[in-house]
């Protein structure tokens, strides 16, 4: 049950990064250092899913 609760928590981090790229990008001149950090923190997030996942199967 605990591996559930932490990839629901870390799925809405990751809803939340997809959130804050996105108004980034809108941003008429965006920081591409930043933007570039959003996105592997995403990454970081969904690979830390996928593991999580392969554990509960």
């Amino acid at each position: 049950m605990a591996i559930e609760s932490r990839i629901r928590e870390l799925g809405v981090r990751h809803q939340t990064l997809d959130r804050t790229i996105e108004d980034e990008m809108r941003r008429p001149v965006f920081d591409e250092v930043r933007l570039r950090a959003l996105k592997r923190q995403k990454l970081r997030l969904k690979e830390q899913i996928e593991t999580l996942k392969s554990r509960a199967h």
